[in-house]
């Protein structure tokens, strides 16, 4: 059986749970903290970061990247891919895949999650207002560029969906789960979000909780 660990907040763990959804692969899911250097993941990766993905018969394969293509390799054959043939609507989506778990990560996922979840877990205080504020004014100009860039396509990177789809929704929906989302005033974002959460790869992310930290009113909502 493959097994994932993974938090249930952290970016690159739901790209990963929603790519296998996505080719109808089931999986387990260990919960495992990056926050906390758990050790189940210090055995396996002295970084000590998820995800990680663990199969018989193979070494664990440590990193998003790493995974994605792992999943292309092995269980994508029966579905269509989500990375596109044409070359140009491949690179496309690798720059926009490149734009979401790195730059928008680095100025503003990464903040708004190691002040509000992981402080949290590791009792270390409150969040910080600076940084939040912070990452909110950086959130607001991407915010401007995905918008800008559904007004003229259907998905993310082009016509089809493709894995730059689920990078984003997977940030977006633990900036959802937050309640940092705004979605009055995020053009066609909204209307992409609606579609993107609505399929069946999403659900168990939908179903996600953490203790003592409710989901926004809005975050199980297919028709928000």
């Amino acid at each position: 059986m493959t097994k994932l660990l993974h938090h249930k907040l952290d970016p690159s763990s739901r790209l990963i749970r929603l790519i296998f959804a996505e080719y109808d692969h089931k999986i387990d899911l260990e919960e495992a903290s990056p926050y906390k250097s758990s050790q189940n993941l210090i055995e396996i990766d002295p970084i000590a970061n998820v995800p990680l993905l663990i199969e018989e018969k193979t070494s664990p394969i440590i990193g998003s990247l790493a995974i994605v293509h792992h999943i292309e390799d092995i269980y994508q054959q029966e579905h269509n891919s989500l990375i596109p043939k044409n070359a140009a609507e491949r690179a496309e989506m690798w720059r926009l895949f490149e734009w979401v778990m790195g730059k928008f990560n680095d100025e503003v996922s990464r903040y708004f999650l190691e002040e509000k979840i992981g402080k949290r877990e590791q009792k270390i205080g409150a969040p910080d207002p600076k940084v939040l504020r912070a990452a909110k004014i950086n959130l607001i100009e991407h915010e401007k560029y995905f918008a800008y860039l559904f007004e003229t396509r259907n998905w993310f990177a082009g016509k089809d969906l493709t894995l730059a789809d689920f990078a984003l929704g997977a940030h977006l929906s633990c900036l959802d789960y937050l309640g940092e989302i705004d979605w009055f005033n995020v053009g066609e974002t909204k209307n992409w979000y609606a579609r993107l959460k609505s399929r069946p790869a999403f659900r168990s992310l939908l179903s996600d909780r953490i203790i003592g930290m409710p989901a926004s009113k809005h975050y199980t909502d297919l028709d928000f």
